[in-house]
């Protein structure tokens, strides 16, 4: 019987300030953490170690723009903008973009469209879509003229022009935006009774207010940061941090369909004084971020159909995600009344809540993996509420730090961290051997084999030959993460694998002892010769 502790970390956020800073083993999600913090230029695929298993590079005369995938074949989805730009340009805000990319996993340039403008400029978040076209954010520039012209209050229009927001889909194979969706065809205002969309908002919930504010008429009037997509309904949710609310929208209407009534908002929440059907005090998000379906694809009947979550960056308490299940039947009803739930850190220290960026991603097995963006600082709960895995970036201002370092607030800042599961399809004959760990002096023995005892003979997975000089022949039963490590310790390699015979050449290994473990905690000794 196989008793000893593979990858058991045993080390407390005392003993690391950067990197992995605990896992309980066995409990954390296997896979791999795409990130791109905002002070580097470089993409990185990194293990639940906390080493880098994979690197997009670019020069370093960009930085994020923001988002970043994996798409399920090894294609990088990359937001950028150059370094340099900035409040010089016509159009400029905290989350600005410029240029999406397509990539390789070998980070050759497929494909690329850039929008940075007099009228309109690329922020914050892209979303793909399954007909591999990609939706884009964009703001759009209307002039202090057009939104008086719309029944803008001038009082409001602290500068002489103000942010919509526009959605662009855009087919990279044709290099051509080939549907939008523009804010601006559904507002309503109740300011100047001579336009065309003057009206009370409580009784057209359906319609943006013109002259909600609650930003001393700043240009950025919306401010969206987040946009996702759900295959099932064929619906676009958006977050709108400066309304305090997300948004659902159709995506199955032509570009004429949705600039007419059919491309109203079909659903929003988080603040019924948006459309003045409450007060602040009924306010239920505070400049959130990541509104996502937690699950895009379920169907109508099943326990996660129609659940949006978000990072409610703001909460007077602390930052939470909240979960809203808006729909039951495909169906909506605009108001504040659906059912909610509301997760927070056990312990919430402050590095558990930022008050920009951030996300929550809903993983397989029921766990939560958060991002609190402004401390680069990711946690993953259980269903229980319990902490498993703690991960802090090890990034100040572009400096890589080394391990017994802490980064200042705001210096090591990440939009997202995601991750994707072993059996993602985009790793598939993939090498993920670990490169080096992130931070610099690692503690290169916190994720390592702490004990082990001889393996037990019931097997999910078997070696041979054994001792062995040149290949063995490595037999899986299951999908696997394989992790080799030397007797001391030091990771050499990691092959996420399908079930089936496999073959490693350990010709060029140094003779010794190796374990072989799986993520389970299943291990096997190997002796090279």
């Amino acid at each position: 019987m196989f008793y000893g502790l593979f990858l058991l970390v045993v080390g407390l956020p005392a003993q690391n300030t950067v990197g992995v800073l605990m896992q309980q083993e066995g409990q954390a999600y296997e896979g791999y953490n795409l990130l791109f913090p905002n002070s580097v230029s470089d993409v990185y695929l990194i293990d639940n170690c906390g080493q880098i298993v994979h690197t997009w590079e670019d020069g370093a005369q960009f930085r994020p723009g923001n988002a970043v995938y994996l798409l399920d074949n090894g294609d990088l989805i990359k937001c950028k903008r150059a370094a340099t730009s900035g409040p010089n340009n016509p159009i400029w805000a905290g989350g600005a973009g410029e240029t999406v990319e397509i990539r390789t996993w070998d980070n050759e340039l497929l494909y690329d469209y850039t929008l940075n403008n007099e009228q309109f400029r690329l922020h914050h978040d892209v979303e793909p879509l399954p007909n591999g076209n990609i939706l884009l954010l964009a703001w759009e520039r209307k002039t202090r003229e057009e939104a008086i012209a719309m029944g803008r209050n001038p009082d409001l229009l602290a500068q002489d022009y103000m942010l919509s927001e526009a959605i662009l889909e855009w087919n990279p194979e044709l290099d051509e935006i080939v549907w939008e969706w523009h804010v601006w065809d559904h507002l309503i205002q109740n300011h100047d009774n001579s336009k065309p969309n003057f009206g009370n908002s409580d009784q057209h919930p359906e319609r943006i207010n013109l002259n909600y504010d609650e930003h001393e008429g700043s240009p950025d009037w919306l401010h969206i940061n987040s946009i996702a997509y759900n295959p099932v309904l064929d619906q676009i949710v958006l977050s709108v941090p400066y309304f305090n609310e997300f948004w659902v929208i159709d995506h199955a209407l032509t570009t004429q369909e949705a600039a007419e009534e059919s491309g109203d908002l079909r659903y929003r929440w988080g603040n019924p004084a948006a459309y003045n059907n409450g007060t602040l005090d009924d306010k239920r998000l505070y400049f959130q971020h990541d509104a996502r379906w937690i699950n895009p694809n379920a169907q109508v009947g099943e326990g996660d159909f129609g659940k949006i979550s978000v990072y409610n960056n703001r909460v007077p308490t602390g930052a939470t995600i909240n979960i809203v299940s808006t729909t039951l039947d495909g169906t909506y009803t605009i108001g504040e009344n659906a059912p909610e739930q509301s997760i927070q850190h056990p312990e919430n220290p402050p590095q558990a809540s930022s008050r920009s960026v951030s996300s929550a991603q809903f993983l397989p097995n029921g766990n939560i993996l958060t991002m609190a963006g402004r401390w680069g600082f990711a946690y993953e709960m259980n269903p229980a509420n319990e902490v498993v895995w703690e991960y802090r970036v090890p990034i100040s201002l572009g400096r890589v730090l080394s391990q017994g370092e802490t980064p200042n607030i705001g210096d090591n800042l990440t939009f997202r961290m995601t991750r994707y599961g072993l059996d993602y399809p985009a790793f598939e004959n993939k090498d993920l051997t670990p490169k080096a760990y992130w931070e610099l002096n690692p503690n290169e023995g916190f994720c390592g084999i702490v004990d082990v005892e001889e393996a037990n003979e019931a097997a999910n997975f078997t070696l041979y030959p054994n001792p062995v000089q040149g290949d063995v022949q490595l037999t899986l039963v299951k999908n696997s993460l394989i992790r080799i490590h030397t007797a001391t310790g030091k990771a050499i390699q990691s092959l996420s694998l399908p079930p089936g015979k496999h073959t490693i050449d350990t010709s060029t290994w140094e003779a010794g002892l190796y374990f072989l473990g799986t993520a389970d905690g299943e291990v096997r000794k190997l002796l090279v010769f």
